[in-house]
């Protein structure tokens, strides 16, 4: 990974094609909102496919929890849907066949140079592409568990949002003025 790329740092507000073929970039999938970015090897890895399944899993939790999730791989447009269909996957995945992504990170896995995927990297982002945490998957055990997940997002909610905790007076006094709380003002 790139040596700027760390906890503090903004992300690269990348923009590629999604599974649906129209051109996204990450801050408009982020919005105001947390994300979680998977840069993937691909449908071709079972470790993604487990890790993506899992998440899936647990994508109520997250749509509900006001965060959003986004996959980039090295598969093509179509092999980007199948990828996403073959998981139950609702979230977008992005697809990257011409490396920008793992090129300008430097997460070239150089160990597969058939599929040429990233390292992949599960990364926690606060809003505005500001990164919170990095995994570095190339291992399936280096890569989050929902619970470490769960308690990175918990930490970017206190961070980002004035109202996470209701019990202290400041808030309760603060409350009429909405404008001091989700949705943010731009």
């Amino acid at each position: 990974m790139r040596a700027d790329i760390v906890p503090g740092s903004l992300f690269p507000d990348y923009s590629l094609a999604t599974h649906e073929g129209k051109h996204r970039s990450l801050s408009e999938i982020q919005g105001i909102d947390p994300l979680i970015v998977l840069l993937a090897r691909g449908h071709y890895c079972p470790k993604d496919a487990q890790q993506h399944l899992e998440l899936a899993r647990a994508q109520a939790k997250f749509n509900v929890s006001y965060m959003g999730l986004v996959t980039i791989s090295t598969d093509t447009i179509v092999v980007s849907r199948e990828f996403r269909a073959s998981v139950g996957a609702n979230w977008p995945f992005l697809s990257d066949p011409r490396r920008i992504v793992q090129k300008d990170l430097d997460i070239a896995e150089y160990t597969d140079p058939d599929h040429d995927p990233m390292i992949p990297h599960t990364i926690v982002l606060a809003p505005r592409l500001r990164v919170h945490s990095i995994y570095n998957g190339y291992w399936f055990v280096g890569r989050p568990t929902l619970a470490e997940l769960w308690r990175d997002l918990r930490e970017v909610f206190r961070q980002c949002r004035p109202d996470f905790d209701l019990a202290p007076a400041d808030v309760r006094a603060r409350w009429p003025d909405k404008t001091q709380f989700y949705p943010y003002p731009k």
